[in-house]
């Protein structure tokens, strides 16, 4: 029913009118034009386009208010930024569930425009390249609870006690809080206000600088983070939590789990010290060292968000009780505490600049959990473990997606993501000069936003070969390789050659048996090699590299 009242507010605010107009268009239209209606939505928010390409993000300050009671958030986020070209709006992101209270610059209020979850910001000057802006957008009401862990969830914990938290990779940040939704600009630096209930606790990203009651029965607590960091790692986690502290040398490691839970926390959670030891050793320092490191308790199995990395893996090594990869190593340890502390490396430090190069993020930290095999059990068990991974892969679609259209790249580029990560280290096949490219590469990229390209590229300059054909038919084609053997067993020879999507595909490749491997490099071409080996012997290393095989 439309009111007077709404009336009035279309007349002074014609957003929401457009809105309105837009979704009653949308609710009109048949299937395919309601797809088409949803592409311009994922582009709004996928593109960056003009009006993001032309400020750069400096900071925010999120200060908001939680009412578990009346299930709302509301307050206010301060959004600085540096003009990069002369221009008179920006592009800004709040979920349309999400009310906009006022947008100020200083005290001078801002028009503006929404357009799904876009929120295009007007000033009343043209704002000059080079100069710092900061504005105060007020938003509330309550977010819109979506995706595979909800978003921003109102719950209960086993004892009926309040239990709220965000896990907003996929919808991204905007359903719960107003930014700039995108990969490809991070903030410097950020602070995070949290007002909830006197009786819970708020455990947010970076370092906690204070907490301040109210007097109205709601307590402020304050995190400071000093690092670069993804929206989407921006977290809330408030509950009834008991918190309990350690070191690792001059590392603060903080944990935060349920009164009755501490105890299984705390026996679990011992595995940590060994993780940050596992990927110091390859990496370097741990990435947000002024910010420590956290693990935090939460109803669903777990996320990387950015120094606060929360767990929900039942207290159980494996992966939600289960052998992950199938091959007897995943019960050795706890899936969640490796995988998602891997990501401050992969994920939080080093990100993806747009969420179609996803694989930077996943591809690479489902790697880490082999280097963390590695490290404790050997190369034998991590090569085992890594190829567990092969019954998961679908080989349907590339791993790198169409950019610029906020589409989230197949599961593939977790698990074949990993094998051709492993390939790579077999054709480099030095293990000492692998080890030390994973270590220069990710201290080159560090706290950066980068694409795909950037790692092909310093692949390439660091080792001095052309890998890009390599990459590309492991990212950007779906099928795999197929390494084409023809036996003449008569004349005691073979020919071989690489039937592959990329032409200029020629990849070195371990032939022969184990105990006396022998190095080809097929190209498109057949070409003819002696050996005293059998079709039925002839053994291809594809534990080391990820490919099928073709015997005739």
């Amino acid at each position: 029913m439309i009111t007077r009242t709404w009336l009035r507010t279309c007349r002074t605010r014609p957003s929401v009118l457009l809105n309105l107009i837009v979704l009653l268009g949308i609710i009109a239209l048949d299937p395919q034009q309601r797809a088409a209606a949803q592409s311009k939505a994922d582009i709004l928010r996928g593109e960056y386009g003009r009006h993001r390409a032309n400020s750069d993000l400096l900071y925010y300050h999120l200060d908001v208010r939680v009412d578990p009671e009346k299930k709302t958030i509301s307050g206010k986020n301060t959004i600085r930024f540096r003009m990069l070209k002369d221009d008179h709006r920006i592009q800004l992101d709040l979920h349309a569930a999400l009310a906009i209270d006022k947008i100020l610059l200083g005290e001078t209020p801002l028009q503006y425009e929404r357009h799904n979850g876009a929120v295009f910001v007007d000033f009343p000057q043209t704002l000059k390249a080079g100069r710092e802006v900061a504005i105060d957008f007020y938003y509330t009401g309550t977010p819109e609870q979506k995706g595979r862990f909800g978003g921003f969830v109102f719950g209960k914990d086993p004892k009926g006690r309040p239990w709220i938290y965000t896990a907003c990779e996929g919808q991204g940040a905007s359903v719960w809080w107003p930014n700039k939704d995108q990969w490809r600009d991070r903030v410097e630096s950020m602070d995070i206000s949290v007002t909830i209930p006197n009786e819970l606790v708020d455990v947010s990203n970076g370092k906690l600088v204070g907490k301040k009651d109210l007097g109205d029965g709601y307590t402020r607590w304050d995190w400071h983070v000093s690092y670069p960091i993804n929206n989407y790692c921006v977290s809330l986690n408030i509950g009834a939590y008991e918190h309990f502290s350690d070191k690792l040398g001059d590392l603060d490691l903080d944990v935060y789990a349920l009164p009755e839970d501490l105890d299984r926390a705390k026996n679990q959670f011992s595995q940590v010290k060994g993780m940050l030891e596992a990927f110091q050793h390859y990496f370097g320092e741990y990435p947000f060292k002024k910010d420590g490191y956290k693990l935090i308790q939460v109803p669903y199995s777990g996320m990387e968000h950015q120094s606060a990395v929360t767990y929900g893996n039942g207290f159980k090594n494996g992966f939600l009780g289960r052998d992950w990869t199938g091959v007897g190593i995943s019960p050795r340890f706890d899936f969640i505490i490796i995988h998602e502390s891997g990501h401050e490396w992969f994920g939080n430090s080093v990100s993806a600049a747009d969420r179609s190069d996803m694989w930077i993020h996943e591809g690479w930290t489902t790697y880490l959990e082999s280097l963390y095999v590695e490290h404790r059990w050997g190369k034998a068990d991590a090569i085992k473990y890594l190829n567990g991974y092969k019954s998961k892969v679908q080989n349907r679609q590339p791993i790198v997606s169409r950019r610029g259209i906020n589409a989230r790249p197949s599961q593939d580029q977790y698990f074949k993501g990993a094998l051709f990560i492993n390939t790579l280290r077999s054709v480099i096949d030095d293990d000492k000069r692998w080890h030390k490219l994973l270590h220069d590469f990710y201290q080159h990229f560090k706290y950066q936003a980068i694409m795909t390209e950037d790692v092909v590229e310093f692949f390439n300059k660091h080792t001095g070969r052309n890998l890009t054909p390599i990459f590309d038919q492991y990212l950007r084609h779906a099928a795999l390789p197929v390494l084409e053997l023809k036996f003449d067993d008569a004349n005691g020879e073979f020919s071989y050659r690489w039937k592959a999507d990329e032409k200029a595909f020629a990849m070195p490749i371990r032939v022969g048996t184990p105990d006396s491997w022998l190095t080809i490099t097929p190209t498109a071409e057949w070409q003819k090699l002696k050996s005293p080996l059998t079709k039925d012997k002839f053994q291809v290393a594809t534990d080391l590299y990820y490919v099928v095989v073709s015997k005739s």
